[in-house]
């Protein structure tokens, strides 16, 4: 029996997906998890969630937390509810990362979450408690928009 080129036998075979390499690591987040978040931004049914989605909501999460000084910080609603426009609400950047990572595997999961934890601790620093926040917020149940927010 005659034997079978190698080209017939791989295009016979199942098409692989290749994964991309990233475009850009993540700041603060290791190769392997940035390749992780980018696979699981690509292959999310998430609207809000796309590829640097990620990377836009840590940045936005971290510019809120920049500002110096110690009085307190009150987030912002956003001009419009687009995709773009709604990272202006630092409150949408916690939902984004939030469902980042309820959708990653594993490993890449916690390395996310410890990132997100030590912003947390701040936000909760640097933000003040709204008691009314189940009257005027939708999502009250999310602790983060629990606290105040400017007009």
């Amino acid at each position: 029996m005659p034997r079978r080129r190698p080209g017939v036998l791989r295009a016979e075979q199942e098409p692989r997906v290749e994964w991309s390499v990233p475009a850009g690591r993540i700041h603060g987040l290791s190769a392997r998890t940035s390749a992780a978040i980018d696979r699981t931004e690509r292959l999310s049914g998430d609207y809000y969630v796309y590829p640097g989605a990620t990377d836009r909501a840590l940045r936005r999460y971290r510019a809120f937390l920049r500002v110096p000084g110690r009085r307190p910080l009150y987030p912002q609603d956003p001009e419009c509810s687009c995709r773009g426009c709604s990272f202006d609400d630092v409150r949408h950047a916690r939902d984004v990362l939030a469902e980042v990572v309820r959708q990653l595997p594993l490993r890449p999961r916690a390395e996310l979450a410890h990132t997100v934890r030590a912003l947390d601790d701040r936000y909760v620093m640097r933000t003040l408690p709204d008691p009314f926040a189940a009257d005027r917020q939708w999502g009250s149940d999310l602790w983060w928009r629990r606290r105040l927010a400017g007009g």
